[in-house]
């Protein structure tokens, strides 16, 4: 990937509202780019995980489980988190099954039930099959279903259980779903951190001073998308996948907040945990030191 001081730079990022509404201003030209341009590349984050790993991009949301596998490539931007605190990606199923856990029930025998079942998860690059493999250890059955086809998996006898995530976290119970488990709730009751789910990275071919330009302006807008939450909302509502305006504000304030503006230390000691745990069991490769960027 050649990077000169004409490149025009590739932003990777998923068609989701969350993100949809922190890069508005940029997309829109709202705040000024220093003289940057960039081209929004829109996929599924299992894409542009994938396009990570190949080194494809010069900037990208990224899956904080893949970041352990990029980090030859890329260093974590201090703003642009995704984090979910006390909630998160859960285990859902239908409603109507006659064998559900009971919904106080103690937290080993829900681990019993759902390595009993078939799993359908989002991708096996995603942090929440990471925090799943964290629970649930390596002996489950799972199979890759896209996200946005999950919902219908369970409703075609294809799984057992889904590991949703976006949208469905809110959606699942019209839908006809029973939560099982929060993914995030479990978390936070582990380690009293938030989970982090997703974070935005840069190549290292940039140098310190462009690092810290192009983060300001990612950090500008999403401070401007918080400032000006109407218009990014309705920019937003694009990519919302079918969610009415008060369900898509819902969800994007779950995800941008002020540890998307900055992690802050206890968004940076919460991946440091995330990956220092999984690769204590052996599910990703030994991680080192994890760089974060200077947030000035």
């Amino acid at each position: 990937m050649s990077l000169t001081p004409d490149s025009t730079l590739l932003l990777g990022h998923s068609p989701d509202p969350d993100d949809a509404f922190m890069f508005y201003a940029m997309a829109t030209e709202q705040i000024p780019l220093h003289g940057y341009r960039f081209k929004h590349l829109l996929e599924d984050i299992q894409s542009l995980n994938e396009r990570a790993l190949r080194g494809e991009l010069h900037l990208s949301a990224i899956s904080i489980h893949a970041y352990a596998y990029v980090m030859d490539k890329y260093a974590l931007l201090p703003c642009g988190a995704s984090m979910g605190d006390g909630y998160g990606p859960m285990f859902v199923a239908r409603s109507r099954r006659s064998d559900l856990p009971d919904e106080d029930a103690p937290l080993e025998e829900k681990k019993a039930w759902l390595c009993s079942k078939r799993i359908a998860i989002p991708g096996r690059m995603t942090s929440a099959f990471l925090a799943a493999e964290l629970l649930l250890g390596e002996e489950w059955n799972y199979r890759v279903i896209p996200f946005d086809q999950i919902f219908n998996a369970l409703n075609e006898d294809a799984a057992d259980v889904g590991l949703i995530i976006h949208e469905g976290q809110l959606t699942y119970t019209q839908e006809g779903f029973l939560k099982i488990l929060d993914l995030g709730q479990w978390w936070k009751n582990s380690t009293g951190l938030p989970l982090p789910l997703g974070g935005n990275v840069i190549v290292k071919d940039f140098n310190d001073t462009q690092r810290r330009e192009i983060n300001s302006i990612m950090k500008a807008s999403i401070r401007y998308g918080l400032d000006h939450r109407t218009a990014a909302l309705n920019h937003s509502m694009a990519h919302a996948r079918g969610m009415e305006v008060p369900l898509a504000d819902r969800f994007i304030g779950m995800y941008v907040n002020d540890y998307t503006l900055d992690y802050g230390e206890v968004g940076r000691r919460a991946i440091r945990e995330f990956l220092n745990q999984a690769a204590q069991h052996g599910f990703i490769p030994p991680i080192g030191e994890v760089e974060f960027l200077s947030s000035s």
